[in-house]
């Protein structure tokens, strides 16, 4: 059962003028350094900085408390496989909070243009009522 939805979209020229100007100490704030390692083996790294920015922000809209108290940037992670499928892993509060509303996965779907980063999150449980 779906329990929770989250869309975000984001200004991707936005990113890149504050990567620019703050550099990794910018992509720090809200990224594990493993996303930061991904996104500078691409040719251009913003586009992939940005839905990841998108990303995080629609997983704290599905689990409805945004990132702040509950949920840092850091609890969480997207990950691309092989296929190129991302998925996202828990850490800290987040993993929590799953767990605390009967949640067993996190799906996301991530989409970039030159100007545009889209994401959709949902969250899914074992509960069929």
């Amino acid at each position: 059962m779906i329990f929770g939805t989250g869309l975000d979209i984001v200004d991707v020229d936005r990113i890149r003028k504050a990567h620019s100007r703050w550099g990794d100490k910018f992509l720090r704030k809200f990224m594990r350094k493993e996303e930061i390692e991904y996104c500078h083996s691409l040719n251009d790294p913003v586009p992939s900085i940005a839905v990841r920015f998108a990303g995080k922000e629609a997983i704290s809209k599905a689990f409805g408390t945004g990132i702040g108290e509950k949920l840092s940037w850091h609890d969480l992670e997207i990950v691309s496989h092989e296929n190129g499928r991302p998925t996202v892993k828990l850490h800290g509060g987040a993993n929590v909070m799953l767990t605390e509303l009967g949640g067993k996965t996190v799906h996301i779907s991530l989409s970039h243009s030159a100007s545009q980063a889209a994401a959709m999150a949902l969250l899914e449980s074992d509960y069929s009522s």
